[in-house]
């Protein structure tokens, strides 16, 4: 059996036709509605690209940046030159100091000891030189006197063989007696020997004043020897302090008071507070960079913060080039690849309320027009 359907009364009818009525004027603007939006947002979208392309072309000419860029500073690594246990340590991480303070003490005894042995030594050296002069002066005395009596000895054989050469022609003769003959003989020989004994006697003292001399020098020579090895004693012993040796902060401490240290061993690190930035730009961007440019820098530690910069200098090679392995380009088959070209950036404005360290991440922007 079929469902009747109710008839709806004119007022009826007339109220459904005004309802679908408005339902289709809704559609209908909601339908313009969106096609306009389907053409005016992309046409926005597109000005916007065309601006931008603009600023970048304009941007280009006009300034070259760089996200390849980083903070540099002075970091000098302290190692003693004395090897010893730590006596004392006068920082600590993150301290500000002062080139020549005292950062850090190695236990002295060992090489204080070895100085007061060393000058003990030179001590006893200048007292063998001291004799050894002394000896040089006796040997000299008794040269000259030796020397004195040679020269009388020779004067005396002299005289002993004209007087004896006289005798002789006279005994030829027949005129002088034997007795006095062999009496000059006699004189002669006496002359001779003490003469030839003269002569040893110089020689033995020359001898001895060569032999003196040479001491002398030796100890001499031994005195600088000794003199040498305790200024290296007390420049070692000068090496168990150990002072800072620019202005900056304490960083990467790694010892402690009693541990052992080695000459050369690193215990910590001085980082100056002068920093600059070494900006890596494309080869293609630095083609019209010069001294003294204008720059300003973003650092990502402070935000928006710009500083004020400038171009110090730029690198007479590329980092490739610079770096401990550089490419080979006419081995095996090559890729173009774009190279950088390291950049100095040093402030020209105070930094020092703002903690800017070494390895921050920097964006610099170079006016080259």
């Amino acid at each position: 059996m079929k469902k009747k359907h109710k008839e709806l009364s004119p007022e009826e009818l007339k109220k459904v036709k005004h309802i679908l009525n408005e339902r289709k004027a809704r559609k209908k603007k909601n339908r313009k509605s969106y096609q306009k939006k389907r053409v005016i947002v992309p046409a926005i979208t597109a000005v916007l690209f065309v601006i931008m392309g603009i600023i970048s072309v304009i941007y280009s000419f006009c300034y070259q940046s760089t996200d390849d860029a980083f903070i540099e500073g002075r970091l000098i690594s302290v190692a003693p030159k004395a090897s010893g246990h730590i006596l004392n340590l006068y920082v600590n991480d993150n301290d500000a100091v002062t080139k020549g303070q005292l950062l850090a003490q190695i236990d002295p005894r060992d090489y204080e000891a070895q100085v007061k042995k060393l000058e003990a030594q030179l001590k006893e050296a200048q007292a063998q030189a001291d004799m050894a002069v002394s000896e040089v002066s006796t040997s000299q005395a008794l040269l000259a006197q030796a020397s004195e009596g040679l020269e009388s000895a020779k004067a005396k054989l002299d005289f002993a063989k004209k007087d004896f050469k006289r005798f002789s022609e006279l005994n030829k003769e027949g005129i002088c007696t034997k007795q006095e003959y062999d009496s000059g003989k006699t004189q002669l020989d006496v002359a001779l020997a003490s003469y030839n004994e003269a002569v040893e006697r110089q020689k033995g003292t020359d001898s001895a004043l060569k032999s003196a001399m040479a001491k002398n020098e030796a100890s001499l020579a031994n005195i600088e020897k000794l003199q040498a090895e305790l200024d290296i004693a007390k420049l070692n012993l000068s090496y168990t302090d150990i002072y800072a040796p620019q202005d900056g902060t304490i960083s990467s401490r790694n010892v402690e008071v009693g541990n052992y240290v080695n000459i050369g061993q690193p215990i910590l690190t001085v980082v100056s507070p002068e920093v600059w930035i070494v900006a890596n730009f494309k080869e293609t961007q630095v083609g019209k960079m010069k001294k003294g440019q204008s720059v300003d820098v973003k650092i990502d530690t402070f935000g928006g913060k710009k500083f004020k910069a400038q171009v110090d200098s730029i690198q007479r090679a590329s980092g490739a080039k610079a770096s401990l392995f550089p490419p080979e380009n006419a081995v095996g088959s090559y890729i173009k690849i774009v190279q950088r070209i390291p950049v100095k950036i040093t402030f020209t404005q105070d930094y020092s309320d703002y903690n800017i360290v070494p390895g921050m991440s920097v964006i610099p922007k170079v006016r080259i027009k």
